[in-house]
């Protein structure tokens, strides 16, 4: 699997040593039980724009099971999946409790619920409860980080909030890689920030460019 190296517009910038998207001599893939890549797309405020632009760049046939985690009321529907499955030519639809993850096909976590991923290659959701606080994206990605070692891959796009930060520590602790969006192509910039400033992520990106470093980290 060749490193990412070179994914960068002038002005961005790597905050962490770019590593090989599924093997790493301190992490083997054979210590965690999922054996295929899941890509994760955490956002909040601004997230539909910027998920739209991700996904519609991403192929049918992406190698990866993908999981979608954004703030949202608990006190309203959404139509966020509905709307992705549009754009895009993945399956996307709303999580459902017990889920199986499969390549090509996005997963989005639905109100008052927080997405896990289990051991056993499938998705479990957890009531919110009173709000604030709510932490979707700590809790996507530590569980994604245990389950996956560094088949995973954490991206954290516009929005608001510090939630990511604790799931970006998980993520790299377990071999993982992480992308987030620059703050210049941000609607929001708050998530990503915090996340940058863990010092653990692989490549700070424009919003137009985090597409290309998806499909190249999984090709």
């Amino acid at each position: 699997m060749p490193r990412l190296r070179a994914l960068r517009s002038p002005g961005e910038h790597e905050l962490g040593p770019p590593q090989s998207s599924f093997v790493d001599e301190n992490h083997p893939v054979t210590t965690f039980p999922l054996r295929f890549p899941v890509l994760a797309l955490v956002t909040s405020a601004g997230g539909l724009d910027a998920l739209s632009t991700v996904l519609t760049s991403l192929p049918a046939d992406l190698p990866a099971a993908v999981l979608i985690g954004q703030h949202l009321s608990p006190r309203h529907p959404s139509h966020l999946a509905t709307v992705l499955d549009r754009r895009t030519a993945l399956k996307v639809r709303v999580a459902m409790d017990g889920d199986e993850l499969t390549p090509g096909t996005a997963l989005v976590a639905p109100p008052a619920r927080h997405i896990l991923v289990t051991s056993e290659a499938r998705v479990g959701l957890i009531e919110t409860g009173a709000l604030p606080p709510a932490r979707p994206s700590a809790e996507l990605l530590a569980t994604l980080a245990v389950t996956c070692g560094p088949r995973a891959l954490a991206v954290v796009l516009t929005g608001d909030g510090t939630d990511a930060q604790a799931g970006v520590r998980a993520i790299a602790h377990c071999g993982g890689t992480v992308f987030v969006q620059s703050d210049t192509s941000s609607a929001h910039a708050g998530m990503p920030t915090a996340a940058a400033e863990t010092g653990l992520v692989h490549a700070t990106l424009p919003l137009s460019d985090i597409a290309a470093a998806i499909r190249s980290h999984m090709s």
